[in-house]
Order: C-alpha cells, then structure tokens, then sequence
C-alpha cells in the first residue's frame, strides 16, 4: 500500500538579494513518518522550514498537504493547513501559565473558560504522555517544561504536521529520551513530524528518513536504517571527513590553576556561583557541563576577570617563574601583565571577543594593540595571522580586510577561536566554541583544542553536546544553579551519569568530595 505524502515540496526557491538561501528544493514527509533534516550551518534548514510555517514566502515552487497545492503566507495560514512550528528560541509570555500560553491568540467562539482549556490541555499531555500543569507559571519551569508548552500549544491549536527546530539543543539525555518517547508516539497517531538538528546520533537514533541540504540545495533522502554517520556527513560537506577524535593520555599533568571557594552574586544580591573549587591541569581538557545558564558563563568571565568575585581565590601556578599568582579581583588587563595567558572565547562573540565594524586583521590587532610604541602600528604580523586563520580554518571571506559583522557566525567564531589559540596561552577557556559551527569545522576545533592539551595548555572547555564531552575530555566538571554537582572521569562515565548530575541540586562538596 502507497504511503500518502502529508505535505511536498516542489522546486522551492528562495533567496535574500544576492544570497541564495534556498535553491529548487524538493522534499516529502508522509503521514506518520519523521524525517530529519541536515545540512551545514547555512545550508538553507531553517529558512525552508520558515517557508512552511509561513513566516516567509518562496520565490517560485510549489507546496502539496495531502496531494492538492496551497499557498502559504502566513503562520495563520500554516495553522489552517495544521502545520506547526516549534522554535528554537521559545515564545512564550514568562507571567502567564501554560494553559494562558497555550490559548494565547486563539479566538474563541464562546466566552473564554481558562479552566476548560486547562482541561483540554490535560488531555492532551495523557494522549502523547507529557508531563505538564495547566496551572504552572512559565517563569517556574525548567527548559524541557517550557517546551512541552510549545508543543502542546501546536498541538491544541490542531497541527498534524510539526516541525521542530533543534528540539534537543539544551535538554539533558534523560529529557531528550523522553522527548523521543513523546514524538514517537505523536508518528504512530498519524502525526508528521519534521526535525532540524546537527546531532547525527539523535537523527539516527529517532528518525525514519533523513533529508540532506548542502548550500541551499537538496542533495536527496535517505532511510535512517540503511545509513550512518560518515553517509550523513559525506553527503553534506561533500566530501570525505574523520568523525574521530583522538583523545591522547595527559603527559606530567601539573596544577595550573586552583579555583578555590568563589562566590559571585548579581546586582539583585542573587547568588551566581556558589563556593565553586576545583583544579585545571596542564596537558589535560577539563570538561564543563550543566543545563543552560547553570553558571558556566560567570565561572568562566570570574577567571578571566571579567566578573567581581565576592569571596575565594583563583590561584595560577605560572610556568615561567614558578610562582602562585591570585588573579582574584584583578582585571584582564592586569592579569595579562602578570604573563598569565587565559585565552577565553565568550559565548557572546561580538558582543565581548571582536569588533564588528572592524576587519579581519584589525580584530588580531586587539590581543597586541597595547604593544605599540610608536605613532604607527605594524600591521604585518597581524595580516598574516589573519590569513593563516582564514587559511587553516576554511574561514568563508572574500579576504582579510572584510569586516568582522559581514562574515556568517560560524565564520566568525572560527576567528575568534583561531586568534585566541594563536595566542599561546597556558590557560585556554573555550565557551561553546562549536555552537552553529558544521561538522566539518567542528571537528577541526577540537582537533586544536586536542593540539593544545598535547602541547601542556590546560584546556577548559565548555561544551553542550555530552557525546563530544565524553569523547574530547579527560575530566568533566558538572554545574548546576552555580553550584559543581560532580566531577567525573570522563573515560568511564555515562551521559545518563552526566544528565543526573546536571539536574542534582546538592554541591560536590555535600557528596563527600571530588569523584
């Protein structure tokens, strides 16, 4: 029996003036089917997906639901055709219940009954077996929470067709499984569900067929059961890759810097990090997990003297002169002075590493600027770093003078990472630095990260994907609410392990010490 296509696309163009975001597209999801969508940053996932949902509107081509052709022009239009899209980044009104959320916008023909719509929304979660309550503030609940809320929201108003954009982006292994349990339940009553995701093990974990974009451009769909992940890879970069990462034995792993009891508080009085110790060692990648905002940005702009510590020390063992220095409530600058080189890649890239308005070489310059002795600045040495990192990390410019904020924001963090590592630093802090980055290239940074360990920098990396931190780690560090839940082994922990200790609430320290 012929499976019956839920929605077609159909030579689907779309570009932004010169750009070519999406270039004679066709695809298909049947009813009670997922299908994964990859593709490199940029590679035209979302903006398609966008065309969907009807937040844009294609140039030329044609979308089929159920085998008669629609026009698409806007979310309302989507939601008529019970086509829903779940986004990346929620919205939601942070005051309101989920149940409030969740009818927010509908007109309804009778007077409006919170406690019916509550009801409907119970009925709901018992279908497809999420766990909410109607009644909970959006501002109480954990991220996995807020996003069942967009998901009973599209489901409430009637979708059948559901696309989710990186639905497993900041969740823990326990939630993503029983979010998978959830979608695969959704498939087999007859929901069509579309995913986007960089995650090659979820997709083939979870999907039925998987959908390849490269520039813009549909390379084809495969069944998940008759591929892999070199398969996957291959067809999006279109060309053959390692997925390996060889994670060597730290050689004379030495104390590099001891962070011992920090306290650090907002402007509102409310704790950030809360008696934080641990120990980085040279030659060694030490791993930080933890659920979004758990402190890891504040640990790491505390070292980098880029925070005001309330209480503890942050002692650095310097290799030069063998002496301990205590970085506390210095700033960066004097930090630098001291010879300490805490080469730290912010989660906020222009907002705190580069300057957007200026080019390429000039934003090397930034590290060196001070330097300058005289009226003029050499700018020989920085144009060539600026190529070697253009050169060395497939950096997409038309050259080196091309200002920061044109270039696409996987582009720029390969910048920002290669000027960081170009600074020979005996301490380098990376926050998130593969986040939107392909495959490709992010094989490459950890490869510089692994170059770095081998060469005695003590390596803290801050990561999200719990594959890539057991993998590249010789030791992962767990965060919660500001406070370290665990330290592990990473060679022979799990990422369930991981998972429970980012959700735990009780400091190392309560557990009887380091694990």
């Amino acid at each position: 029996m012929e499976t019956k296509a839920a929605i077609e696309l159909k030579n689907i163009t779309k570009t932004f003036g010169s750009i070519v975001a999406n270039k004679d597209v066709c695809l298909k999801v049947n009813r009670g089917e997922i299908l994964s969508i990859l593709g490199e940053n940029g590679s035209g996932k979302t903006t398609l997906m966008n065309m969907i949902s009807g937040i844009y509107f294609p140039d030329h081509g044609q979308i089929f639901i159920d085998g008669k052709e629609v026009v698409i022009r806007s979310p309302k239009d989507a939601f008529n055709y019970r086509i829903g899209m779940i986004h990346q980044h929620f919205k939601l009104v942070d005051v309101f219940s989920a149940a409030e959320n969740i009818v927010l916008g509908l007109e309804e023909e009778q007077k409006f009954d919170i406690n019916k719509s509550a009801e409907k929304v119970r009925q709901i979660s018992e279908q497809y077996g999420f766990d909410i309550n109607p009644n909970k503030k959006i501002y109480d609940m954990s991220v996995s929470e807020k996003q069942t809320v967009e998901i009973v929201k599209v489901l409430y108003r009637g979708a059948d067709i559901l696309i989710l954009d990186e639905p497993t982006a900041v969740l823990t292994p326990q939630e993503t499984k029983k979010l998978f349990k959830v979608l695969r339940k959704m498939r087999d009553n007859g929901k069509s569900i579309i995913i986007i995701t960089h995650k090659l093990h979820e997709v083939l974990a979870l999907s039925d067929k998987v959908a390849v974009l490269r520039k813009g451009e549909y390379i084809g769909t495969v069944e998940t059961k008759n591929t892999n992940e070199k398969e996957l890879t291959e067809m999006m970069v279109g060309k053959k890759i390692s997925l390996d990462i060889e994670r060597g034995e730290p050689k004379n792993p030495t104390d590099r810097l001891e962070v011992k009891n920090i306290n650090c508080v907002n402007f509102e009085g409310v704790k950030l990090l809360d008696n934080v110790s641990f120990t980085a060692k040279s030659g060694e990648i030490l791993g930080i997990a933890g659920i979004a905002g758990s402190g890891q940005r504040e640990l790491l702009e505390s070292i980098a003297g880029l925070q005001k510590l309330k209480e503890g020390e942050i002692l650095y063992n310097n290799p030069k002169t063998g002496e301990v220095d205590n970085l506390r409530d210095k700033t960066p600058i004097q930090i630098r002075d001291l010879g300490v080189r805490l080469s730290f890649v912010p989660e906020d890239r222009l907002g705190m590493g580069l300057v957007g308005n200026m080019d390429i070489i000039d934003n090397m310059m930034l590290r060196s600027y001070r330097k300058g002795k005289s009226l003029f600045l050499n700018r020989k040495k920085p144009k060539g770093l600026a190529e070697k990192i253009i050169e060395d990390l497939e950096v997409v410019t038309p050259n080196a003078k091309t200002p920061v904020r044109r270039l696409s924001g996987g582009n720029v963090q390969k910048i920002l990472v290669g000027r960081e590592i170009a600074s020979s630093p005996s301490v380098l802090m990376a926050a998130y630095p593969v986040r939107g980055l392909d495959i490709n290239s992010s094989y490459m940074i950890y490869n510089l990260l692994n170059k770095q360990k081998e060469n005695g920098v003590a390596v803290i990396f801050v990561g999200e994907d719990l594959d890539v931190l057991v993998e590249l780690c010789d030791r992962i560090m767990v965060i919660n609410s500001g406070r370290i839940t665990g330290i592990v082994d990473a060679r022979n922990t799990t990422k369930e392990e991981i998972g429970l200790l980012m959700t735990k609430t009780d400091s190392l320290e309560n557990q009887g010490g380091e694990e």
